[in-house]
């Protein structure tokens, strides 16, 4: 899957890889709906480290459509709120 990282680029992360993914996610959500800014700011930190371990970023020169995007390391919770569907910023 392509996966999008605002301001970053885009890196490719295999199917296999979603499970913890998606484990970084529900934490997320929680935490945005608990109005934990700190649990927030450290959980959405991990998920982009792990999009970055786990994946294989494409040559800045690819045009290839992101089927995630996921926002960038300084966004507001309030920004990435209205990011979100009911399942968070990852479906599944």
């Amino acid at each position: 899957m392509i996966v999008r990282i605002m301001g970053e680029g885009q890196v490719e992360v295999a199917d296999i890889h979603f499970a913890e993914l998606n484990r970084l996610d529900d934490e997320l959500l929680a935490e945005m709906e608990g109005g934990d800014e700190e649990g927030f700011r450290r959980t959405l930190g991990a998920l982009l480290d792990a999009v970055r371990r786990l994946g294989t970023p494409l040559p800045d020169d690819a045009l290839e459509p992101s089927e995630l995007i996921l926002p960038g390391g300084d966004a507001a919770l309030a920004e990435v709120r209205e990011m979100l569907s009911d399942d968070g910023l990852i479906p599944g």
